[in-house]
């Protein structure tokens, strides 16, 4: 978020190869730097979007945690 200037509560938009959602920021010390945290834990969190499609071969669950995505500021109303 310091790189790009956002504060908390600023509208960023998550990018992956899969999809794109905005979201608005929230710094926390508890991430290393250059790390994204959203919450996944429901089938119809935006986060889904980004994510791969694969299922884990014996477990038969998606890939939830980890996911390329570049951030950038988006505007007011989740336009760029």
């Amino acid at each position: 978020m310091r790189v790009l200037g956002a504060g908390d509560g600023e509208p960023l938009r998550v990018v992956s190869r899969r999809g794109q959602i905005v979201l608005p920021a929230r710094s926390s010390s508890a991430l290393q730097p250059g790390t994204v945290f959203i919450p996944f834990h429901f089938r119809e969190a935006a986060a889904i979007l980004l994510t791969n499609d694969a299922l884990d071969p014996w477990g038969k669950i998606p890939e939830l945690r980890f996911s390329a995505v570049r951030i950038e500021r988006a505007r007011a109303g989740g336009r760029a």
